[in-house]
């Protein structure tokens, strides 16, 4: 496999905060829960992928895949780089879930997204569509309210932005993870209002009770490395 580009553009970081159990009792041995002051944190991100394609395709033939995801942050021993493991990826476009579940070793379901952006004002609707999955419908409304910023390190928004390993749990007990190379986040608090959110449910997650914490970002270019297999 070779690498690939892409960009994601106009996120939602919508973050809740939860006790490490919630998380501890889903995951497999390989991997340890990362916590932030004591609190695991379960996040869903909505965004649009765009220009994906191998590394060195011009831009223009790139596909381009609305997304929404809910992961949960992690670490691996003998591992250095903290890491994002993804409970879902509903994207929007069946060729491309099926591109990006033999691609990257990735739990992606199919979903009819509808992403509209104005002025940094995004309206986003996501209904999973996939046959035989449990039923994930979300919406929301989000926009960033205030001055952007880099997360400084130590932060929680660092915690929760700056990763750049990506792991997921196969069908076959097996963890498998692939890197991603990109510039540093630049974030803004976001106001969000979320309609509809069954990505919990969808994954036999209990609803965290707490309000989440929000940011918006205008999105970052991305090289992704192929994926590899964790070893234990």
């Amino acid at each position: 496999m070779v690498d690939f580009e892409m960009g994601w553009r106009n996120l939602l970081f919508a973050n809740w905060s939860v006790e490490p159990e919630v998380v501890a009792r889903y995951l497999p041995d390989a991997l340890s829960v990362d916590t932030y002051d004591g609190r695991a944190w379960l996040s869903v991100v909505a965004f649009r992928n765009v220009g994906l394609r191998p590394r060195g395709v011009p831009k223009s033939v790139g596909y381009d895949l609305p997304e929404l995801n809910l992961r949960t942050y992690v670490t691996a021993p003998g591992h250095e780089r903290p890491g994002i493991l993804f409970y879902n990826l509903d994207a929007d476009g069946l060729p491309g879930v099926l591109g990006a579940r033999l691609a990257f070793d990735l739990p992606y379901f199919s979903a009819n997204i509808r992403m509209d952006e104005s002025d940094g004002r995004v309206r986003f609707a996501s209904e999973r569509t996939h046959r035989g999955a449990p039923p994930l419908r979300f919406s929301a409304r989000y926009e960033p309210s205030g001055e952007r910023f880099r997360p400084r390190p130590g932060t929680r928004a660092e915690f929760l932005a700056e990763r750049r390993r990506l792991y997921a749990m196969l069908g076959d007990g097996s963890v498998r993870y692939l890197d991603v190379e990109h510039p540093r986040w630049s974030l803004s608090p976001a106001e969000a209002t979320i309609e509809t959110n069954e990505a919990f449910k969808a994954n036999n997650i209990e609803e965290p009770d707490s309000e989440p914490i929000c940011y918006y970002s205008p999105g970052v270019d991305v090289v992704g490395h192929p994926p590899k297999r964790l070893e234990s």
